[in-house]
């Protein structure tokens, strides 16, 4: 495992982008997809959850009110304040505690169920994320992730950011989780099968048009927020440009409003008993 040596400023500027904008107003729009994607999953009544890389609750949120034990821990302190607050409107037991995806804070195989909708695949260490993964799931158990591919929507809108804003050249690019070959070489020999699908996710409907959406984007969105705020004047309307394009590219929208699709891959592995 390669070893990475600033990795703690990384992490701390990670922890910064993810903290800025409003994620509760982003993530609101990809929520339909995300009850779509939990029934998918049909996880029994009664099991326990954990939800890593959880922004503000949105698998687990959702599990708790299906009946499962749920857990939900983040990078983002910000988001686990929203997390928290949401379930307890709610009604909800659901648990949130502040953490690491690559040093979750739980004992070993602690959960019937580990999983993340596209959010551990943005840790920098991934052989670490999946290491805890397989660490805190409980043998016989389920370990899901839904990661978005290079080739969709959020992978060409990331690549478009990486052009005017270049990440760190030495961490793994988070798109990697959207590759077969290489989640199969992650999670090597601890699981007993593993299905491996490529999906759209449920479309994202914004009831505004494209160069709208990006502003919501840049508002709200934080590695487009951080992304929006590094560059000058000049920089930012290049940006804008090309991501108007992107957006432009997968939107199947007609009426001057905005219905983004993006495919991800569906990981369902089962942890050897």
């Amino acid at each position: 495992m390669s070893v990475i040596p600033n990795i703690d400023t990384i992490k701390s500027r990670m922890r910064d982008a993810w903290n800025a904008g409003d994620y509760g107003k982003f993530a609101a729009y990809m929520e339909p997809g995300a009850q779509e994607i939990m029934n998918g999953w049909r996880i029994p009544q009664g099991l326990s959850l954990l939800d890593v890389a959880c922004g503000t609750g949105q698998i687990s949120i959702l599990a708790s009110m299906a009946g499962i034990n749920a857990s939900g821990v983040d990078i983002a302190s910000n988001w686990i304040a929203v997390a928290r607050g949401r379930a307890k409107r709610e009604g909800l037991d659901a648990k949130f505690d502040e953490g690491d995806a690559e040093c979750l804070p739980y004992p070993d195989g602690s959960f019937d169920v580990v999983a993340t909708l596209v959010g551990a695949m943005f840790a920098p260490q991934p052989e670490k994320v999946a290491q805890e993964f397989i660490r805190v799931c409980k043998p016989g158990g389920r370990m899901l992730m839904v990661n978005w591919t290079p080739e969709g929507f959020v992978g060409q809108m990331f690549k478009t950011l990486g052009r005017y804003v270049p990440p760190p050249s030495d961490v793994p690019s988070p798109l990697l989780w959207g590759n077969e070959e290489i989640v199969k070489e992650r999670f090597g020999y601890s699981v007993s099968h593993m299905i491996l699908t490529k999906k759209i996710y449920p479309l994202w409907d914004y009831p505004f048009d494209v160069p709208e959406v990006v502003q919501f984007f840049f508002d709200n969105y934080g590695p487009m927020n951080k992304a929006i705020n590094a560059l000058d004047e000049t920089g930012g309307k290049l940006l804008r440009k090309d991501l108007e394009k992107v957006f432009s590219d997968f939107n199947i929208a007609e009426n001057g409003t905005t219905t983004l699709f993006s495919e991800y891959l569906e990981v369902d592995a089962f942890k050897k008993q």
